[in-house]
């Protein structure tokens, strides 16, 4: 089975730390992160994703999940990660493992991945768990290979 997940999603896993919309939300992005976290591989996809279900289930077609705002974090999060992750379209299969997550937070880090957190609510929050060395976040660099 793969994960889908969309670009934005991909930047938002690496600081993840049992926060969300909704109960329904974090239950489901928990889950999601422990299987990535078994090395379960993720496809990038436009549009709503694995993580995005529960807000669709709940809001339907109104779900910001379908927003041309959130169309366009996911335009720049996939411009940002072109350059450590090569060229990854809808349907690219991706598997994080050590090496990629420490490539990913170190850039992260460094804030040079990160247009699309621009007026993100989760921005101080995910700001913060980078500056303090991931500690908090669920996805644990040791993942399975």
């Amino acid at each position: 089975m793969t994960i889908t997940l969309r670009a934005h999603h991909l930047l938002c896993v690496l600081t993840y730390s049992g926060k969300g919309y909704s109960p329904a939300f974090v239950t489901n992005f928990d889950s999601a992160v422990r299987r990535l976290q078994a090395g379960e591989a993720l496809e990038l996809v436009t549009g709503p994703d694995t993580l995005c279900a529960p807000l669709c289930a709940e809001e339907g077609d109104g779900a910001h999940c379908h927003g041309a705002s959130v169309q366009q974090r996911d335009r720049r999060a996939l411009r940002d990660l072109t350059p450590l992750l090569g060229a990854l379209g809808s349907g690219s299969p991706l598997v994080l493992d050590a090496a990629r997550v420490a490539r990913l937070r170190s850039a992260f880090a460094r804030d040079t991945i990160r247009s699309a957190c621009t007026d993100c609510p989760w921005h101080a929050m995910c700001t913060h768990v980078a500056a303090n060395d991931y500690v908090g976040a669920m996805l644990h660099q040791r993942l399975s290979t």
